[in-house]
């Protein structure tokens, strides 16, 4: 019974300890991440090689990244 006990009483501190990451008042910003050319273009020819998307799309997609 014991046993029952501190094992709950673990799980819901946890629990809440857990719910008050973030701090004080602290705000969330989106988070921007930034992809190379080489690693956009490695995504697009898995995703033309697993069949997500058509030569086509492939061709369309690769000339956008190769512009900008």
């Amino acid at each position: 019974m014991t046993r029952k006990i501190l094992t709950a009483l673990a799980v819901s501190t946890l629990a809440f300890s857990l719910t008050a990451c973030g701090g004080g008042g602290a705000t969330s910003a989106t988070a921007i991440t930034t992809t190379t050319t080489g690693q956009q273009l490695i995504d697009l020819k898995n995703a033309l090689d697993n069949g997500a998307i058509t030569q086509g799309e492939y061709q369309r997609q690769r000339a956008k990244i190769l512009n900008q």
